[in-house]
């Protein structure tokens, strides 16, 4: 049985799909950048802003691009982000049955938790692992393993969750379960490459995982 649950958190609990990829065409738009299509952008959704920030203008030197980026991001936050369904009655289960809970991601810590708590989400969660807690992000197993040594639980008894392939690289490469989310924006057949140890495509069928699985 799984005695973790760790969550990604954009594109898997939280829906700020649309906030990041306004936030990078801005960016891109207010430094006279060549602008990005939507199918451009969201292959590289995952991994750190200045990995993408890199990708997206071939520049080193992204600092200007960042600035940008969270000026605009964190003025239309609350306006563009949006609750995934099922996520906050999951995890309340989750609470009941004793699974602990945590997030990892390659959101800097402040952002983080404005997400968090606008959805009241903060309340299930007994860690936090974003990109400043750690020297090698996703798809290291750095962050992964972070969050399984705060929480001193087994790595064969820990469910990873998320929605890109850096999620699922981690998952694999620390040694935990992983999951793929169907909803996420680069497609289930994409995540599939990666071989999850699971597709979900509901938040509530983590609770039938929990009963199941494990890498034991």
């Amino acid at each position: 049985m799984i005695e973790c649950v760790l969550f990604d958190l954009d594109g898997t609990i939280v829906d700020t799909n649309e906030l990041i990829i306004n936030s990078f065409m801005h960016a891109l738009k207010q430094n006279s950048l060549p602008l990005l299509s939507r199918e451009q952008i969201i292959p590289h959704m995952g991994t750190t802003l200045q990995q993408q920030m890199r990708a997206f203008s071939g520049l080193e030197d992204v600092s200007k691009l960042e600035l940008s980026y969270r000026e605009f991001n964190y003025e239309h936050h609350d306006a563009l982000v949006r609750p995934f369904p099922q996520v906050n009655e999951t995890m309340e289960e989750l609470r009941r049955r004793g699974i602990k809970m945590g997030i990892v991601t390659t959101k800097i810590r402040p952002t983080t938790i404005k997400a968090l708590e606008m959805f009241d989400l903060m309340q299930y969660m007994d860690t936090i692992v974003t990109v400043n807690d750690v020297t090698e992000p996703k798809p290291h197993p750095e962050p992964v393993l972070t969050a399984v040594h705060n929480l001193g639980v087994d790595l064969r008894k820990t469910l990873m969750v998320g929605d890109s392939a850096v999620d699922i690289q981690s998952a694999k490469s620390a040694g935990v379960v992983a999951a793929g989310v169907a909803w996420s924006l680069k497609g289930e057949e994409i995540l599939r490459k990666y071989e999850p140890d699971y597709i979900i495509h509901d938040m509530a069928e983590i609770l039938a995982i929990v009963e199941q699985g494990t890498n034991e």
